[in-house]
């Protein structure tokens, strides 16, 4: 695929080709829909002509409209699909990187697992992504949606798979349950099972159904509550701490310091979402402020902009955390007063 240079081209006008007609089908989508949505979204024209397209609009919205279809027809050359997600995730990158020509979706952003390959689909979650293979821990912060432990759990299938690791360690604090867990029916398992299953549910998106049960039954992937970490040495793993804004400073440090050779850690929350009781101070702000600068350990902060559900999603974030700004500033004047 080339851009096609023609004599007297109007600014903001940018013209591409493409090599195989074949592709052109999924890139463009059902009816148009694929193109249509990045004309909507970018305020853009997108006119086709068997393997030819023009794009018409501002100077910037067009580069990126440009870039954003050229990564999408290389992610199809590559053998992945092409849908709306993957639509919106190119318009983000390409913004975010300033419309430029080339891949989007650079070397070591992509993580392979059984079932999917998986690319970014912001720049933060590039981002993420390279901290993830770059560094021993990584801390992932941010709203829901915006697929922080997700990508910690593909990376940890990723290297699984690749034999870089020998097991898979995943745990949730059942804040929760508190002391209540001995009230709920069931044995042990099925007392903390529901605080678990978002951990399950990434598990079956990356591995085949049988896979996942027989490499937990092996002790291969192993899904437990924070409390089960306590004494041990986790060698060899690859662990994910997720929903650690509700440790508190004691179970952090436990934790962390469960760290053996070659192992990796992902410790992901949302400092928004706090359900420990009021006047707790939370063990992953505490960790942040007590490890700043530490060597070894990357910090990676999601916004609303990178949230990749329903686009509502972003929207209600962004509201409610304009509502709390508001609610801090009248504080901070009620305090001054």
């Amino acid at each position: 695929m080339n851009d096609v240079p023609q004599s007297g081209e109007t600014e903001g006008r940018v013209n591409l080709e493409f090599a195989d007609n074949k592709l052109l089908p999924q890139l463009f989508g059902e009816r148009d829909r694929n193109l249509e949505r990045i004309e909507r979204q970018l305020g853009v024209s997108v006119v086709t002509r068997g393997n030819r397209i023009a794009i018409s609009g501002p100077n910037a919205r067009a580069a990126q409209a440009r870039a954003a279809l050229q990564s999408l027809y290389e992610r199809l050359e590559r053998g992945m699909e092409v849908d709306a997600a993957a639509v919106d995730a190119a318009m983000r990158l390409a913004e975010a990187r300033g419309g430029k020509r080339g891949a989007l979706w650079e070397e070591g952003e992509e993580i392979r697992t059984r079932k999917r390959r998986i690319a970014p689909r912001s720049a933060n979650q590039a981002l993420y992504i390279r901290a993830l293979r770059a560094h021993d821990l990584v801390f992932g912060l941010g709203p829901a949606g915006t697929g922080k432990t997700y990508l910690a759990v593909a990376m940890a299938v990723d290297m699984l798979m690749a034999g870089a690791v020998e097991r898979i360690v995943l745990s949730r604090p059942a804040v929760e349950a508190g002391e209540r867990l001995g009230f709920l029916p069931g044995d042990l398992r099925e007392k903390v099972d529901p605080y678990l299953r978002p951990l399950y549910d990434a598990l079956y998106d990356m591995l085949p159904g049988e896979q996942v049960m027989r490499r937990i039954e092996s002790g291969e992937i192993e899904i437990a509550p924070l409390a089960f970490m306590r004494g041990r040495t986790l060698a060899n793993a690859f662990v994910i701490l997720d929903e650690a804004q509700n440790t508190t400073p004691v179970q952090m440090k436990m934790f962390l310091t469960r760290l053996g050779e070659n192992a990796r850690m992902a410790v992901t929350g949302d400092l928004s979402q706090i359900d420990l009781p009021s006047g707790t101070r939370s063990g992953l702000k505490d960790a942040l402020d007590t490890l700043a600068g530490v060597e070894g350990m990357a910090v990676v902060e999601f916004t609303e902009v990178d949230v990749v559900r329903h686009p509502l999603v972003s929207r209600i974030v962004s509201a409610y955390d304009r509502r709390d700004r508001r609610v801090a500033a009248q504080r901070r004047k009620k305090d001054e007063a």
